[in-house]
């Protein structure tokens, strides 16, 4: 398959990007991890107004959607720039509401995602959910049952202390059966593939910040980057990131042509981008010495983000086995 981003697309990429590039988000991350959200909530307002989220919501609910590449392509620029908060979440809690239909208020909820007036965590087969003390709802899903829930424990730490999980505590079911469950599935599909593009615009941010290291580091007088070890390094962490682009944007045109093979094309995307950040990150680590240990660095704020974004929504053991599952 020969994919193409269209003018238009690498446009909006290339505006996305210039809008997060000017918003200070490593102040934005370290703030969110404190516990701070109005920085978070300002930055979330001005995603929403480029149209992020409304990507994700059809036009019948005030949005532009779903559009599965679109919507990929935003979120490479979301993680580029290591934009907090449960975006992924989000975006998954509209697929989720879109499918289950009015039972679930699909009407009062997607208009206000897409507005990005709404902050939603969806906690799919997992005990925790992301940022739950920051978002004005939080949907559960239990088998074939989804409650709704503002209600949680104790934030948990987290690798990345911008990743603040807790547990969804009581709430109300609004729904059982086996909508719930296709919908869930359909939800869980959207998650991976905005987890997976996430991944791919972190490691190219990593790669990007480790070549620039590479090139002003000396050693023995010369540039580390001439070393050959360092090349060869380098260009493997490329090649990984190069590889997992088309099976992330492969995975996003399955998605949107509801093809049957799209759970698993967005599984084995997943596993692609997933490993190809961390792999970026270790990378980055290496080549950065113990200024990678350095917390007050930011590029440490890309580094933690990385092992999360790749189990999230499923392990690559949990990815791998539904692309041999068929």
């Amino acid at each position: 398959m020969r994919f193409l981003l269209t003018d238009e697309q690498r446009e909006f990429a290339r505006t996305l990007d210039g809008m997060l590039g000017a918003s200070g988000t490593p102040a934005v991350v370290r703030a969110w991890a404190a516990g701070e959200q109005k920085p978070g909530r300002e930055l979330w307002s001005r995603v929403a107004a480029a149209g992020v989220f409304a990507l994700a919501v059809p036009e019948r609910h005030r949005g532009m959607g779903p559009l599965p590449v679109e919507l990929a392509l935003s979120f490479v620029e979301l993680g580029r720039h290591a934009v907090p908060g449960p975006l992924v979440e989000t975006v998954a809690a509209a697929a989720f509401l879109e499918r289950l239909g009015e039972e679930a208020g699909a009407g009062g909820w997607l208009p206000r995602i897409a507005a990005g007036d709404a902050v939603v965590s969806l906690c799919a087969g997992a005990p925790y959910a992301l940022d739950a003390d920051a978002a004005d709802d939080v949907l559960v899903v239990q088998g074939d049952t989804v409650r709704r829930t503002d209600t949680h424990g104790p934030v948990q730490p987290s690798f990345d202390p911008a990743r603040r999980l807790a547990r969804p505590l009581g709430g109300t079911v609004v729904a059982r059966g086996p909508a719930v469950t296709a919908a869930a599935a359909h939800a869980v599909d959207v998650a991976r593939l905005a987890t997976a593009a996430q991944s791919l615009g972190l490691g190219r941010a990593l790669l990007a910040a480790t070549v620039s290291h590479a090139e002003r580091r000396a050693q023995f007088q010369v540039p580390i980057g001439s070393f050959q070890a360092v090349k060869h390094r380098l260009a493997d962490t490329l090649m990984g990131l190069e590889f997992a682009q088309p099976l992330v944007y492969a995975a996003a045109l399955a998605l949107a042509a509801g093809a049957p093979s799209a759970g698993r094309e967005v599984a084995a995307a997943k596993v692609a981008a997933g490993e190809a950040g961390y792999a970026a990150a270790r990378t980055a680590l290496q080549l950065h010495g113990a200024l990678g240990y350095t917390e007050e660095l930011d590029l440490s704020l890309w580094i933690r983000k990385a092992r999360p974004l790749r189990d999230a929504w499923g392990t690559p053991a949990d990815c791998r086995a539904r692309v041999l599952a068929g």
